[in-house]
């Protein structure tokens, strides 16, 4: 439902609030439960954060040294001799991250760690160069002041589109998208459309892109629910901002204090190797050095992470379930190449720039634009520290051709890097992302399981709200925490949400012709 207070908290008017089921404040200390949280990304920090605060004894198991996950960094020292932060990369926290961003505010109220990037600039080979920058926020302006701004749609292109195919993108909702929409590939829906080459390259896929995908494989439903959150489905459109120092400072170390302070026990550096029910109700957690005993769990992991615990758990859960989760996949495998150079890239190159049609090439982002980190280093060095991303790359390509070929098409794009001297280069290629390939969305998972101790949380579930990637994470975080609170009779976290259906009622009316006289 939407709320007057949504606005007064500075959200989307239309924004909805999911109320939790009622309950007690929070937990006595003597009837607090014992609860395992493994998995120490987003999802995991969400729901822990959400079971702690009503007063759960939550354990924190994480495989890694560092929190964080996808979002995680370490240190690492360059040839110069500077000690830096080395991350997988640039990550865009949008304003309609409300649950997210809910999260990072308490240890920082006014977000004043997040800083905004004014633009979203997209560029093709081919020259042409969208931006976000003048577009209006406010759906259906949004979309419509897209159109009439971005070069890559002209006249001609507007009339070869096929209006009646394009009429559902206007009243998304969640979850009838996936019913009519998922067995229907992202590239299959957009070449029925008739979008133009160009602005499918700049205007769609760089959301499948987000998803570490080919848009070949990738859910048209997916894509579809992306331009609902960031077009017509939120006055907040495409603006976001970025941690003003590396993830770690800024984000997860202040979090993994608050969470301590909260009585968390973290425990980084254990894997969790298995879960099985508890002979007395509950489960049994087997780490590499033992078995804990727990009253409830919330598995919070990636793709391969949680086959793998499953898999190892033989009296988990049903057949069914067991077989659903065997079948997930892992999007392909990604690169991060950081490079700092001996020298600073023109004035005018913004912090971000996503590029379409460049051999694999998928952004640039120069980090000393927006990160103290990197800005210092690029001060005291009179250089600059440039990302670059390559998603979805053949896993059989060879590895060290990728990078230099990312080092060409970034030459290609900021010529003024061909004079500069590489002082140093970090590397880090990845495939622990989950893949939505068409058809799918059935089998996922969902936050409920077949045991009412144990609840899943992460961006690989099926959930029915219109979030995705980091959105999602943190939400089906809170959602875990406030299923498995709910059945202890403990009031779980408020969340919010954009619409879960077009806003307009004209552009709802345009959608329902179109599912009447659907051709798909």
């Amino acid at each position: 439902m939407s709320t007057p207070a949504a606005a007064r908290r500075g959200r989307d008017r239309k924004a909805e609030v999911l109320v939790p089921a009622p309950g007690r404040d929070r937990f006595a200390r003597e009837d607090a439960p014992s609860v395992a949280v493994v998995g120490g990304g987003i999802a995991g920090l969400a729901a822990a954060t959400g079971l702690a605060e009503r007063g759960a004894r939550v354990t924190l198991y994480e495989r890694e040294d560092a929190l964080g996950g996808r979002l995680a960094g370490h240190r690492t020292r360059l040839t110069d001799g500077s000690e830096v932060t080395m991350s997988r990369g640039f990550h865009a926290f949008f304003r309609q991250y409300y649950n997210l961003r809910g999260l990072l505010r308490r240890t920082d109220p006014a977000l004043a760690r997040l800083t905004p990037l004014p633009d979203y600039p997209l560029r093709h080979s081919g020259g042409l160069t969208d931006s976000f920058a003048r577009v209006p926020r406010t759906p259906p302006l949004s979309a419509l002041g897209f159109v009439a701004l971005s070069p890559t749609f002209g006249l001609r292109d507007l009339a070869a589109l096929d209006a009646r195919a394009a009429l559902p993108l206007l009243d998304v909702r969640v979850p009838d998208v996936y019913a009519r929409f998922d067995r229907v590939g992202a590239t299959a829906f957009l070449e029925r459309v008739r979008f133009p080459e160009a602005a499918h390259h700049l205007a769609f896929e760089v959301f499948s892109r987000s998803f570490f995908a080919d848009p070949r494989e990738l859910s048209a439903a997916e894509l579809m629910l992306m331009f609902h959150i960031y077009f017509l489905g939120s006055s907040e459109g495409l603006l976001f901002d970025v941690p003003d120092e590396p993830f770690p400072q800024a984000l997860w170390e202040p979090l993994a204090d608050y969470l301590q302070r909260l009585g968390t026990t973290v425990r980084t550096g254990t894997p969790v190797r298995a879960v099985e029910p508890g002979s007395a109700g509950g489960a049994d957690v087997r780490t590499g050095t033992g078995t804990d005993r727990h009253d409830a769990v919330v598995l919070a992991l990636d793709t391969a992470g949680l086959r793998r615990v499953v898999a190892d758990s033989p009296r988990l859960g049903t057949t069914p379930w067991r077989e659903d989760i065997a079948a997930l996949r892992t999007a392909p495998p990604f690169l991060v190449s950081r490079l700092w150079l001996d020298r600073p890239v023109r004035a005018d190159r913004p912090g971000f720039l996503g590029t379409s049609g460049y051999d694999g090439l998928d952004n640039i982002s120069v980090l000393d634009r927006y990160e103290g980190e990197a800005a210092r280093w690029a001060a005291h060095r009179g250089g600059s520290v440039v990302e670059l991303h390559a998603y979805a790359v053949d896993p059989g390509a060879d590895r060290k051709t990728v990078q230099e070929e990312l080092l060409r098409q970034l030459r290609r794009v900021y010529p003024e890097t061909r004079q500069a001297r590489l002082v140093d280069a970090r590397h880090e290629w990845r495939s622990d992302c989950p893949l939505f390939p068409a058809g799918t969305h059935h089998r996922r998972p969902t936050v409920r399981t077949p045991h009412p101790w144990l609840t899943l949380a992460g961006d690989g579930l099926r959930c029915d709200l219109p979030v995705a990637l980091m959105e999602r994470a943190a939400t089906t975080g809170f959602l875990a925490s406030n299923a498995l609170l709910a059945r202890w009779g403990v009031r779980g976290q408020v969340l919010w949400t954009v619409p879960r259906a077009g806003r307009s009622p004209v552009l709802r009316a345009l959608g329902a012709l179109a599912e009447r006289g659907s051709r798909w």
